[in-house]
């Protein structure tokens, strides 16, 4: 049984989030929020439904949003 969307968003973005925390990549939190929900939340429309892979494809669209700005 999976769990509902809302939970899954959440879960996904707060492991997410806990990693680049650890990490030391976070610069500006508000931004970095609204980065994760909104990347989640388009893999969620498009189907993903794994909470490690929508935490993991975050991640890695934010170090790549990080590389595009830096470069």
């Amino acid at each position: 049984m999976s769990e509902p969307l809302p939970w899954l968003i959440e879960n996904s973005i707060q492991i997410a989030w806990d990693y680049l925390e650890r990490t030391g990549e976070i610069v500006d939190a508000a931004e970095t929020s609204k980065f994760l929900l909104k990347s989640v939340d388009e893999m969620v429309l498009k189907g993903e439904r794994r909470k490690l892979m929508l935490a993991n494809r975050a991640i890695d669209a934010y170090r790549l949003r990080k590389l595009r700005i830096v470069s």
